[in-house]
């Protein structure tokens, strides 16, 4: 744990991609402001979960601390006016965890078994889904069986599209018995809470408006985003694209394919439908904000993702946009992404998820979102009455930093928010390839800014102790960067199976080569199954 107090505890169950099954995405989060108590955890998707929770209390339950819980003795009415004497005190067996996730947890039961069903039926009361691909939700759906003879429903919370899906093509009495409470033969283990995408403004307020609870002191704002080009026809299913067709066979892997294979025979027989050009669509996935009720602080969770660079529908830039405002205010502590592939893998493979270098350019779309805040924020300072003259930028600038103009930045924002949310044109969107062109724009800049200034001072004769402190490529003072402290954990990365150093260690030391270029200030961190992440 670290030195500072960390509001979110993380649990990884589950830290890959599959396809080795055992190991594909499941988390649990809970607020460290709270005790290990009924609904004080809340599960972050579930490809793995009981079964990886069993895995952890094999582990650490030998270990545990046992202790003695005396119960009360029951007294016997008189008999002939006399007091039957008391039974001997029982003594109820309980274990108290002193290693690992859970640690200072106190259990029931002896077994690893029982007391992993345990915190499934009782602490944990919502699972929180991305969106409905099988390495998210096989576990949670598997895992409804033993929800049997309990008090409560458990609490599915995601996007509509991913809660349509859950419906039509798992709980349907056919795939898996339809064991939620809506539809036909309806058995009501399980709720549905459709969220808001981008956040129901009408919850909350402050910081937290637009957050609805999902445990003991957390709450939850969403926003949809893109993995992938989807080609099956769902009405639940994709958000759609402006890309005209063109009548061509579509291609399966990626919307940036590198080739067009013709069809053959076969694959026209097997569905005529694809001689209509349909409309391709993005397949909808999510990125969660969770706030902590007691500290304020948030952490952002992201379902699998791809770059909006390739995607045919660009939308995590809005998210960025979400987060950068949370990073300028220190409330955002921590970022838990995918980066599936390393960058080995072309574009045209990528099947709608993140390699290093793609996940550094949208880190970079948010480091250039940041830079703009702080340099707004210094300008009102710099305004402010008392406050030393703000020197004047260099004229022949070819790139507006947005300190310049207040009005035209302000005004700038506000098509950049009506862009994000209602258009969906290729040339009308904010797209992270043009923020990170801008970010090293700014990089660039910014150096040779501070370069110049330099040069002046020296020119004038100013000391040392004089002279202005100098922005960093960064924008920033000096020994500062955009993301300087933020926290990136790596989920979702997809094994090889192959002999050799494991794929993670390869993709660590790409994104830390990425970093080492960028200069954004990240921290990254491979998860790994049966251990905690505090932020």
């Amino acid at each position: 744990m670290p030195a500072t107090s960390p509001a979110f505890q993380i649990i990884v169950l589950g830290a890959g991609g599959g396809p080795n099954e055992d190991n594909v995405t499941g988390l649990l989060v809970r607020s460290t402001a709270r005790p290990w108590s009924r609904d004080s955890v809340l599960a972050v998707d579930a490809g793995v979960h009981l079964a990886s929770i069993i895995k952890i209390f094999e582990v650490h339950l030998p270990r545990a601390k046992r202790k003695s819980v005396t119960t009360p003795a029951s007294s016997a009415p008189p008999v002939n006016g006399d007091l039957v004497h008391s039974l001997p005190e029982a003594t109820q067996p309980k274990l108290s965890l002193t290693t690992g996730p859970f640690a200072g947890l106190e259990l029931p039961f002896e077994s690893a078994k029982a007391n992993a069903t345990y915190v499934f039926r009782s602490l944990i009361s919502t699972y929180l889904i991305t969106h409905p691909h099988l390495d998210h939700i096989a576990g949670f759906a598997i895992n409804t069986a033993a929800l049997q003879q309990t008090l409560r429903r458990k609490r599915v919370a995601a996007l509509p599209s991913t809660i349509d899906a859950l419906k039509e093509h798992i709980f349907n009495g056919i795939v898996w018995p339809n064991l939620s409470d809506e539809g036909e033969g309806a058995v009501g283990f399980v709720s549905y809470d459709r969220l808001v995408d981008g956040g129901n403004v009408a919850l909350g307020d402050g910081d937290g408006r637009g957050y609805i609870e999902v445990c003991d002191g957390l709450a939850v704002k969403g926003w949809s985003v893109s993995h992938g080009e989807c080609m099956k026809r769902h009405n639940h299913q994709g958000s759609y694209s402006s890309e005209s067709t063109d009548g061509s066979f579509p291609q399966y892997y990626s919307r940036r394919s590198s080739r067009k294979d013709p069809p053959t025979p076969m694959d026209l027989n097997r569905n005529q439908n694809y001689l209509q050009a349909p409309e391709k669509k993005a397949y909808d996935s999510a990125a969660y904000f969770l706030r902590d009720e007691h500290t304020g602080k948030e952490i952002l969770i992201f379902g699998d993702v791809e770059p909006d660079s390739v995607s045919l529908n660009p939308r995590t830039a809005r998210v960025w946009q979400d987060a950068a405002a949370k990073i300028a205010a220190g409330l955002l502590t921590g970022i838990l992404i995918e980066c599936s592939y390393d960058n080995s893998q072309s574009d045209s493979m990528l099947f709608g998820h993140l390699t290093p270098r793609h996940l550094v350019i949208e880190l970079s779309v948010l480091a250039k979102l940041v830079l703009d805040l702080n340099l707004n924020l210094n300008l009102n300072l710099s305004s402010a009455p008392g406050s030393p003259r703000k020197r004047k930028r260099p004229s022949n600038s070819n790139f507006a930093l947005s300190g310049d103009n207040p009005n035209r930045q302000s005004a700038s924002k506000s098509r950049t928010r009506r862009q994000t949310r209602s258009s969906i044109s290729p040339s009308t969107r904010l797209s992270s390839d043009s923020l990170g062109r801008d970010w090293s724009e700014v990089r660039r800049q910014t150096s040779e800014e501070a370069e110049l200034e330099r040069i002046q001072e020296e020119k004038n004769g100013l000391s040392s102790r004089r002279r202005r402190p100098r922005r960093s490529p960064a924008g920033q003072v000096l020994g500062r960067k955009p993301l300087e402290g933020l926290q990136i954990i790596i989920i979702h990365i997809k094994d090889s199976l192959q002999d050799g150093a494991g794929i993670d260690e390869t993709i660590l030391k790409q994104l830390q080569h990425e970093e080492q270029e960028a200069q954004l200030g990240c921290t990254y961190t491979i998860s790994k199954s049966g251990t905690s992440v505090w932020l």
